[in-house]
């Protein structure tokens, strides 16, 4: 390719990074898109990995095979460090440097401890395929020990399991293991009954899915009770180990801790060395580039911008989606030589989320649906989203033969011994 060509970096191979790049296809310009991890991973089904639904390769693809047609586009497994703004220059963990007419941000976000960051090793988030392992393999093995525990009070506190925050990811978890544990597992154990197992959900607001309406959320602490979930509102927690949660006055007893309460963006701010917003969000002008450097842009979870009624863009992946073609359309007018403002305009698809295999609730504004219709609505909107024909196949007999027996085939345990954890690495699918 030509030297001569606008180079543009795209950091971040998540939906923004991978909306940008798609979008710039045709444009007469030098991509290189910079990811430290060499798949695409489709975040809103995390969490069936984490309980044991879908495999990783039904929900993450080679970032190289999606871009492999764009002939424009160089992929670079690489991890990113910093980014010198006055040479121009993205700076790798390796010392090499990667040079940018444009840049665009998609570093997406990380886990929030709100100052506690020491309760990550006992209560791990949901953000990588890694978490998901992680979690799964807790999960499992929790079951097996107390297959082997005598003690009532230890095998109890082996069946207990707690969740930290009711907002979707917390919800669509707890609707999930409740079920793992009370239909899939059913009739595999000899000295225990899964359907013993309690899955509590801890949420210090009043109200589950707090960003949805009043009456979904009704619905859904209502369907969430239904399904055995024990949900407790109201409740801030003070203390995670290893042998527990402390949420208001009281102790609970556990092993396996899922920590779903909240985000923080990724150290962009401090690359760029502007000052972030509360959340560590760089704070972008109306067209997503950074005030003082016009050549950059933040997109997704990374950026600081709020819709026209004053409120926040939400951190969800159709934003990050948005956004991401947004900065392309930008750097392809700048291109043409058209200088007249384009201000990023988020159109809000809706809001959804499942509980449990039978039930979701859905606010597409001008419609709002619970139940069974909504479930299927649900799942039909996060196929159609799925990067490939393979993938949607996969993923729909998947969630069939859930559906109709119940069983989770992404059940192994690959990872250490059955006595503790181990270091989590990257396995072969199916993992």
């Amino acid at each position: 390719m030509s030297s001569a060509k606008h180079r543009v970096v795209i950091v971040g191979g998540g939906f923004g990074g991978l909306s940008a790049a798609q979008a710039l296809a045709k444009a007469d310009v030098e991509v290189t898109l910079i990811d430290r991890r060499n798949h695409h991973l489709f975040q809103p089904l995390l969490y069936q990995v984490a309980t044991a639904s879908l495999s990783t390769a039904e929900i993450a693809w080679p970032i190289r095979h999606i871009l492999r047609k764009r002939d424009n586009v160089t992929t670079l497994l690489a991890n990113v460090t910093g980014v010198d703004t006055a040479a121009q220059q993205v700076l790798l963990d390796d010392g090499s440097a990667v040079g940018y007419d444009s840049l665009i941000l998609a570093t997406g976000a990380r886990h929030a401890y709100f100052g506690h960051d020491d309760w990550e090793q006992f209560a791990p988030g949901l953000k990588t395929l890694e978490d998901a392992t992680t979690i799964r393999r807790k999960l499992l093995l929790a079951f097996e020990a107390a297959e082997r525990e005598s003690d009532p009070d230890k095998r109890r506190a082996l069946l207990t399991f707690a969740i930290i925050g009711a907002g979707p990811t917390g919800v669509e978890m707890a609707g999930a293991m409740i079920e793992l544990a009370r239909s899939s597992l059913q009739g595999e154990f000899k000295t225990i009954q899964p359907n013993e197992a309690r899955v509590v959900l801890i949420e210090g607001g009043d109200r589950v899915l707090l960003n949805f309406d009043q009456s979904l959320s009704a619905y859904t602490l209502k369907a969430l009770r239904q399904l055995g979930v024990e949900v407790e509102l109201g409740q801030m927690v003070s203390a995670i180990d290893g042998e527990g949660v402390t949420y208001g006055d009281k102790r609970l007893a556990t092993h396996t801790v899922v920590w779903a309460a909240g985000v923080a963006a990724s150290p962009a701010a401090r690359w760029l060395g502007v000052e972030p917003d509360r959340a560590g969000r760089v704070r972008v002008a109306p067209d997503l580039s950074v005030p003082g450097h016009p050549e950059i842009f933040v997109v997704g979870d990374t950026a600081s911008i709020s819709m026209d009624d004053g409120k926040p863009v939400p951190g969800v992946g159709d934003a990050a989606k948005q956004g991401g073609r947004h900065a392309a359309r930008v750097i392809n007018q700048r291109l043409a030589g058209k200088t007249e403002p384009l201000p990023f305009r988020y159109r809000h698809a809706g809001d959804l989320a499942t509980i449990g295999k039978q039930a979701a609730v859905i606010d597409f504004g001008w419609i709002k649906l619970t139940g069974w219709m909504a479930w299927w609505v649900w799942g039909f909107a996060h196929i159609y989203f799925l990067v490939d024909l393979k993938n949607r196949i996969f993923v729909t007999l998947s969630w069939l033969w859930i559906y109709l027996s119940g069983q989770r085939r992404a059940r192994l345990i690959t990872q250490g011994d059955a006595n503790g954890p181990a270091p989590i690495k990257e396995v072969s699918e199916g993992d």
